[in-house]
């Protein structure tokens, strides 16, 4: 369908959400104890959106940005994520995951690429982690909140950081701010892709167009419609309820770990302290 009345909804102040994000970066990395943070650079937009905000928040010389490609990654996301390290000036480091993630797959011959591009993120967020250590960094994650909603990421993979700077955009919406932050067209307008295999491309893989999916998250999330109103709005119902079906069963890797409760105060139950906490 096309529903372009709705598209205006999701547009936002580009100035007013740099300069919130900007703030919270600093204030989050910097409240406990570090000056420094790391990221993947994918060659993505979101990755690259990321790498902005935090290279304005902390200072480029505070931040590490790590390619970390695949025997079967595009040239081009290596060419990608470098035009950004170029115009930010951060400090880089390229380390290839093919001798970590190869002896994997050999050991089990019969992966299926769901299991290959789970054990790929997984193995990304090992050298992150090691990386941050050696840098004395924080890890800073770059997963969108269409991508987040509907469970598109691997959970303790390309979900897992410290710090979440644009998990509360839209992709329609990381666009807009990449835009305004003068990011290089090319990775503004490139097919969404994990590069998992030559080829691959987000959308095709959800069955769904980005732009479909977050009109329709926005409805269901934001606005708080139920079903039936999103359908009343002119989306296909067997979509909005799948949509709506993906969101609640990844439920789960939005949230930590579920702790069974014995005692008085039970981590994630009633000892529910702030980050910010004093004393």
């Amino acid at each position: 369908m096309s529903a372009t009345h709705i598209l205006p909804r999701l547009t936002i102040n580009t100035d007013l959400a740099r300069k919130i994000l900007v703030l919270f970066l600093r204030d989050a990395v910097t409240k406990v104890g570090f000056q420094r943070a790391v990221l993947g650079l994918s060659g993505g937009i979101d990755s690259a959106l990321a790498a902005y905000l935090v290279a304005e928040a902390l200072g480029p010389e505070n931040v590490l940005a790590i390619r970390m490609p695949y025997k079967t990654s595009s040239p081009d996301s290596l060419s990608d994520a470098q035009a950004v390290i170029d115009a930010l000036g951060v400090r880089s480091d390229t380390v290839e995951i093919t001798p970590m993630v190869d002896p994997l797959l050999e050991r089990f011959p019969d992966v299926t690429n769901l299991r290959k591009g789970n054990i790929m993120a997984r193995m990304r967020m090992v050298v992150l982690y090691d990386q941050s250590a050696a840098f004395d960094a924080l890890v800073i994650g770059t997963s969108n909140k269409t991508e987040t909603l509907l469970g598109y990421t691997t959970i303790y993979g390309d979900n897992a950081a410290a710090v979440q700077p644009i998990m509360d955009l839209y992709k329609a919406q990381v666009r807009q701010l990449s835009r305004a932050l003068g990011m290089p067209r090319q990775l503004i307008d490139k097919p969404p892709s994990a590069d998992l295999w030559v080829g691959q491309t987000d959308e095709a893989e959800l069955g769904f167009t980005y732009d479909l999916a977050d009109q329709m998250l926005y409805l269901l999330v934001d606005e708080r419609y139920t079903v039936d109103e999103v359908v009343a709005e002119g989306f296909d119902r067997a979509l909005v309820e799948r949509v709506w079906r993906q969101v609640r069963a990844n439920h789960y890797k939005r949230t930590m770990p579920n702790v069974a409760k014995l005692s008085g105060r039970s981590i994630g139950h009633d000892f529910l302290y702030l980050r910010d906490w004093t004393g």
